[in-house]
């Protein structure tokens, strides 16, 4: 059975909006797209092509699974570490407004917490999302991912869609490991450990 994986780029505040360009996101007036891109080296493509090789689908949000469309099909080597995987293996699209997709294989899912458990079944190694700030909200509600996979830039937007954003489910996480490319992105996988855990200091 596959595992459900999330990897998403954050800000130092936990921004996740428009990372790779920018017009890519810019509701909500974000004037700051493309932060990734100057902090881009070759050691952040090593983890992100290691990612990608562990992938037997992909789950999008519609908007992420739109921007993807409109690059990756461009790049035709089917050896590319991210293209020949987004371009040839099954994408599966949550969305509430469309229900039908240009860039195949891909088919239409409206209801991902019924979805997915079943969905689960069918492949062997992960079920990959990668950014979907939507999708991802659904995603931590109903306590579908399996595994956290986050990449924190040393960048400070101060505003923007965050994934953790207000209104969360609290929840305990264990860091799996943690490293630190050259251009100083801290790269940590982190695997949910159940509800969030509290206590004091304070003795009686």
């Amino acid at each position: 059975m596959a595992e459900l994986t999330i990897t998403t780029f954050l800000s130092l505040d936990g921004v996740m909006q428009a990372p790779g360009d920018p017009q890519e996101d810019t509701s909500g007036d974000f004037p700051y797209g493309g932060w990734v891109f100057p902090l881009a080296d070759e050691d952040l493509g090593k983890i992100m092509a290691g990612i990608f090789s562990r992938a037997d689908a992909f789950l999008l949000g519609r908007t992420t699974y739109d921007i993807f469309a409109a690059y990756w099909p461009k790049v035709t080597d089917p050896s590319h570490p991210i293209a020949g995987k987004l371009n040839a293996q099954p994408k599966f699209v949550a969305s509430r407004t469309r229900t039908t997709f240009e860039w195949r294989p891909a088919t239409h899912i409206p209801d991902v917490a019924a979805r997915i458990p079943e969905l689960k079944k069918h492949f062997v190694r992960e079920i990959q999302v990668h950014g979907s700030g939507g999708l991802a909200q659904t995603l931590m509600e109903h306590r579908l991912i399996d595994e956290y996979r986050l990449l924190t830039f040393p960048v400070v937007l101060g505003r923007g869609k965050r994934l953790f954003a207000t209104g969360a489910v609290p929840a305990t996480l264990r860091l799996v490991s943690s490293a630190t490319t050259r251009a100083g992105v801290v790269y940590s996988i982190y695997r949910p450990l159940g509800a969030l855990r509290t206590g004091s200091f304070i003795r009686d």
